[in-house]
């Protein structure tokens, strides 16, 4: 048996509950607004900001107030980004709630991001893409803001959860490793590759990757030029420090959202690497207002048009090897069918479904009264209503999100690489004590039927929640509690490592061309068993 960090995260979802639901006094709670009020001592506190911008990474102090409570020397800034509008009001704001007194928070939180939902006039992308994503990895939490700025109303912002320790204790615990960020665009540095951006191809300089990456943590380069090397020459064991499943999850989610402002699309930006206690990466989704097509380029080429984004190749990047956490990692036949698997359940949980656009809908109902009186708004009003529908803007020519989407869910449904018949798994159950017996079981012996021409099936289990799945192969051959030979049940008893232990478990199926999970929805439920139960 082989430790296996596939789905590793599925212990985050003990934090959630329901699809799109939050706990009452959440900060992020969809279905409320949040109401921020900073006040500056300054009157010029834009031409202040723009110049703090500028010059450095420097901040401006205040005082802000959340939903009523008052958090005195704030640190202010325009988030850094290629969005910054020169003597605008309306721009990306960080507010820093520590930023004098160590330890201020707003449960919990230290740092508050306010985005302006760039080149978004549904202002739905950033808050609904994050919301399907959390379904299949840890992803920040998205809802609205309106600001003021003493006492001038500015408008309605997109109020984004920040990857930063908070993020990050939430959902991978206590211990605090190494934080990168993808940032490509700074100044190339002597000696070290040019135009790799933040693809993770392999350096031998550990230095060159500050050229593309941000240490976040301050840790130094090493461990993500080992992940690059690893990924280049030795990509069979990659999973002993890369959560390949994750990396999986998030490529399917561009694809399928058409996310190309990220990893899958030019310059391979706006995503973190995470690289928690154990040493394993993990990678982390960025900035998603540009979402559903609204950045449209690859990475070559000019900018992919409507008909060439609603039709994006699902295997888009398999041989291209300037994307290695792509093409690298579908050199392993099971990792490209996994991928597939992936594409498929996000078509169904949300496209083909339209829950999607109803979802959409009903954020854009949430917001429409503060998006109306907003006075620096982007878009016109007519924009915000048409946006689901139609493409707005002459120059940029952002898709309306069911006018791609729609279209797009056509295209996956009849792709042929996802047409293919996955085995098909069902009448899975732990053995039980027989009826009147006096033995008891002290192992669990789990057995499944596995139809449509298997060649390997494995279970992925564990005692923990906290700990990684360990995978185990299962058996068809009349000795692993299976029944019969040949009879498409399988099965395998695990030894438990105490008497009262749980086990979690989900199984995975692989044929010729495709996979199945069971649970299908293995991120968000896993079966489970007690010594307890079996024996009753």
């Amino acid at each position: 048996m082989e430790k296996f960090t596939i789905a590793s995260w599925v212990m985050i979802l003990a934090i959630g509950g329901n699809l799109f639901a939050q706990k009452a006094d959440d900060f992020y709670r969809v279905d409320q607004i949040q109401q921020i009020s900073l006040s500056f001592e300054q009157e010029k506190w834009p031409y202040l900001l723009d110049s703090l911008r500028y010059n450095g990474d420097e901040m401006l102090l205040g005082k802000v107030e959340i939903n009523g409570q008052t958090f005195e020397d704030v640190g202010v800034r325009y988030v850094s980004s290629r969005a910054i509008q020169v003597g605008s009001k309306r721009n990306n704001f960080e507010i820093v709630l520590d930023f004098i007194k160590k330890g201020q928070s707003y449960e919990g939180l230290r740092t508050i991001k306010l985005s302006i939902a760039l080149r978004d006039p549904s202002m739905v992308r950033e808050v609904l893409s994050y919301e399907i994503a959390r379904q299949y990895l840890p992803a920040p939490r998205a809802n609205y803001a309106t600001l003021k700025v003493n006492d001038e109303e500015i408008g309605l912002f997109v109020n984004v959860e920040v990857v930063d320790y908070p993020f990050l204790k939430r959902n991978f615990g206590e211990q605090i490793g190494h934080l990168y960020r993808s940032n490509p665009g700074k100044d190339a540095l002597p000696g070290c590759l040019k135009k790799v951006y933040g693809s993770l191809a392999f350096d031998k300089n550990a230095s060159c990757y500050g050229q593309n990456f941000d240490d976040l943590t301050g840790k130094g380069y090493d461990a993500l030029a080992d992940l690059a090397e690893n990924l280049s020459e030795n990509v069979g064991g990659i999973s002993e420090m890369l959560d390949v499943d994750e990396a999986l999850w998030m490529a399917a989610l561009n694809n399928v959202l058409v996310n190309l402002y990220s990893y899958s699309g030019r310059e391979n930006q706006n995503y973190y690497l995470y690289v928690d206690g154990e040493g394993t990466f993990h990678p982390i989704l960025g900035d998603m207002n540009l979402a559903f097509g609204s950045f449209k380029n690859l990475g070559s080429g000019s900018d992919l048009k409507l008909k060439e984004l609603q039709e994006l190749d699902p295997l888009v990047h398999a041989d291209n090897s300037r994307f290695p956490l792509i093409s690298q990692l579908f050199k392993d036949e099971l990792n490209k069918k996994v991928y597939l698997s992936h594409i498929l359940r996000i078509y169904k949980d949300f496209i083909a479904n339209d829950k999607y656009v109803i979802r959409a809908q009903e954020l854009q109902e949430l917001i429409k009264e503060a998006f109306t009186k907003d006075p620096y708004k982007s878009y016109t009003v007519e924009n915000f209503n048409q946006s689901l529908e139609q493409t707005i803007g002459q120059r940029s020519q952002i898709p309306g999100l069911k006018e791609l989407m729609e279209r797009r869910g056509n295209y996956l449904r009849k792709n042929k690489d996802l047409r293919v018949l996955p085995p098909a798994v069902s009448e899975v159950a732990v053995l039980k004590r027989k009826q009147f017996s006096s033995d008891q079981l002290n192992e669990f012996r789990i057995h499944a039927k596995v139809e449509k021409f298997p060649k390997k099936v494995s279970l992925f289990y564990r005692f923990d929640p906290g700990e990684p799945f360990t995978e185990v192969s299962m058996k068809d051959d009349g000795n692993s509690h299976d029944g019969e030979a040949n009879d498409a049940l399988f099965g395998v008893a695990v030894s438990p490592n105490s008497p009262d232990a749980m086990i979690e478990y989900y199984i995975l199926a692989e044929n010729s061309k495709a996979v199945s999970f069971h649970p299908s929805n293995y991120v968000q439920e896993l079966h489970s068993a007690t010594l307890e139960e079996i024996n009753r």
